[in-house]
Order: structure tokens, then sequence, then C-alpha cells
């Protein structure tokens, strides 16, 4: 009756959250507790509640017994099936009302308002760094373990991540299978196509609170808030020269060591910048050849 009345007459004494159960109560303790009296035989990691050794274990059998009935596509629980449904439905029923983004999942929207308070409850008990999601401290606890338990098989190059080893993977196959609809060019990875979809829409979503300029890429409002931080984190080791961007401590390191990598075609002149061949290229008094046009086009000849 407790579904229809609303009512959770077990309360825990210690958080003051109630079930409608007692057992719900009782598995709820084991939080409080810290006891997990159900362990994997395989690998030993513990649980508190069975049902989560259950759906542990499919990690290890690779069991998916759920599928969907559309595509066939397999799933380790039953709920993963019905989210996975949005993407043939295409329903995105929770909307942000601060910016009018979609998601899928009630969870997506919570972690996403984040963004607009800035709140980030999940804190590295080991350098204090806080994090907007649990999952993402789980991640950087790598920085300080240096455990990169995914190897590729070809170069022996290790990630943290399985994610980062499968979009590796791609650099030794050369598959890029996130392709642009209006330009055809393609993407390893599906954010990087998403990020170049704002070539053509002219989206720029990330903007500086202190002069109002745009960016399509949050990145790019870091590195451009260096302008009023006047925050120079790339310093020369041998100079003790610094810079906003690490491609310009790059550019600058070869004033040490001389390194000149683009090189005349025509006259075999080298040049320390790109941008510098091509004001080279577009003189022909500096390349010390003569130009003819014809039609529009130029002719080098010795």
């Amino acid at each position: 009756m407790s579904v229809h009345t609303g009512e959770k007459p077990f309360t825990c004494q210690q958080c003051g959250k109630s079930f409608t159960q007692k057992g719900h109560l009782k598995s709820h303790m084991r939080i409080h507790s810290s006891e997990k009296t159900f362990t994997c035989q395989q690998c030993g990691t513990s649980f508190t509640e069975k049902g989560n050794l259950k759906k542990h274990m499919t990690v290890h059998t690779g069991e998916k017994p759920h599928a969907c009935k559309l595509c066939g596509k397999s799933f380790t629980e039953k709920r993963n099936v019905k989210l996975h449904m949005s993407v043939h439905t295409g329903e995105k029923p929770y909307t942000c009302e601060q910016c009018g983004k979609s998601f899928t999942q009630k969870g997506h929207l919570k972690s996403h308002m984040r963004i607009h308070t800035g709140e980030k409850p999940y804190t590295c008990t080991q350098c204090g760094k806080s994090f907007t999601e649990k999952r993402n401290v789980k991640l950087h606890m790598s920085v300080h373990t240096g455990e990169k338990p995914y190897t590729c098989q070809q170069c022996g190059k290790s990630f943290t991540q399985k994610q980062q080893l499968k979009v590796h993977m791609r650099s030794h196959t050369g598959e890029k299978a996130f392709t642009c609809q209006q330009c055809g060019k393609s993407f390893t990875e599906n954010v990087h196509l998403k990020v170049h979809m704002r070539t053509h829409t002219g989206e720029k979503p990330y903007t500086c609170q202190l002069c109002g300029k745009s960016f399509s890429q949050r990145g790019h409002l870091k590195v451009h808030m260096r302008v009023h931080t006047g925050e120079k984190p790339y310093t020369c080791t041998q100079c003790g020269r610094s810079f906003t961007t690490e491609i310009n401590l790059r550019y600058h390191m070869r004033v040490h060591t001389g390194e000149k990598p683009f090189t005349c075609d025509q006259c075999g002149k080298s040049f320390k910048q790109k941008k510098s061949l091509n004001c080279h290229l577009s003189s022909p008094k500096k390349c010390g050849k003569s130009v003819s046009l014809n039609q529009g086009s130029a002719t080098f000849m010795s």
C-alpha cells in the first residue's frame, strides 16, 4: 500500500533517509557501515548487495542477456536497453531551463546543470581537485597511482581508460567513423565532429565573462583568459621567457635550436615558421625567382 500512500516508515537513524521496506533500509545501512558481504570469487571486488555482485559477474562472463528488438544491440542490464531506445526514438525528455539543451536521462541533465551552477561536488582526497561527476574523480586517480591498465597490442602504448585505447587503435587502422554530412570531412572521434560542426553553424558557446568575446571551443576560451590574467604558464628552460600557449613556446625554442622546418621548394631557403615561408613564396623578389602569371596561376621559373 505504500506505493499508493507514499508512506516510508523505515528511517535511517544516521542520515534520515526513509524507505518503504525494512529490507531496503537494511541494504542502505551497509553504506554507513562499509560492510560489503558479497565478494566476487574471480577478482575479489566486494559489494553491499547480492544483486550488484550478480551484475558485476557479467564483466567476467561477457553475458549480455538484454537485447534491443530494433537493432539487436545487447546489454548487461534491462534498464540500459530502455535508455538505449532513445537512439531510435530521438526522445530527449529532460530539458535545461537555462540553455534549452535536452537529454535522454535525468542524471545527464543533473550533471549538465553543474556547468551553470559551477558545482563540483566530487573531490579527490589526495590533492583536493574537484569534479562535476564521480566517475571523473575515479579517472583522475590514475594521475596519482600512475595506473594505465589498457595497453595497445600493436605499439605498447598504455591508457587510463578503455575508450582512450579504442580511439588510439584508429591511429593504426586509419578508421575515421564520424563524417560531416555537410563537407564530407571525417574524424576519429564524435567529439571532434561536434566541434567541427561549429565551423558550419557558427556556434560559439563559450563566452568570456570579462569582455564578451565568444569561442567555439572551451580550450580557446581558457587560452583567451590569459589575456586578462596575464598568465604565461609555458616557460623556456634556456632563457626563462614565458608564453601563453605551448605552441608559442615551441616556435620560440627554434631560436635556440636553430631549427627551420619549413623549406622553399623553389630556392631551398628554410624558415622557422610556416607563415614566414608563405610570405616568402608570395614575393618572387625574396625568392629570387621570376613569376609569370597565367590566368591567375603562378609558374616559377629558374
